[in-house]
């Protein structure tokens, strides 16, 4: 894991292994704070599975799962959980694409296969779920 400068993690935040924390990127563990009600103990499970990337400045909600090479792109807010290879952006973060496990854009054809430009892997899109090709 790498974490970069001003990065805010709390209780109940858990990340695999390989995962990229940018800077000053944030996670929450209450979905509904206030200073004068303890909710300590009643934190909400967040889970950022292997190889997933958080950009600078992005803001995490509690109680999701980022999958594994998600690619959360700067400044985006992370209000639901992100299937496995998404990438996401804005505010609130919304899918613009997908991205292979070395952080390069995949363009899928008719057949829905893809091939990582960088690395050569091989990748398929299924209803709605990418998967990495065995080779």
């Amino acid at each position: 894991m790498k974490v970069q400068n001003n990065v805010s993690v709390y209780s109940g935040v858990t990340c695999e292994d390989d995962v990229f924390l940018g800077p000053s990127c944030v996670f929450t563990n209450i979905k509904n704070p206030r200073s004068a009600v303890s909710r300590r103990g009643k934190y909400e499970r967040t889970i950022v599975r292997k190889g997933a990337t958080i950009g600078a400045n992005a803001t995490v909600g509690c109680g999701i799962e980022i999958g594994k090479y998600a690619f959360i792109c700067a400044g985006a807010v992370v209000t639901k959980s992100v299937p496995a290879y998404a990438r996401m952006m804005g505010v609130p973060a919304r899918q613009t694409g997908w991205m292979s496990r070395c952080g390069r854009k995949l363009v899928f054809d008719e057949k829905g296969e893809a091939v990582c430009d960088e690395s050569g892997l091989k990748y398929v899109l299924k209803e709605g779920t990418v998967y990495e090709v065995e080779q």
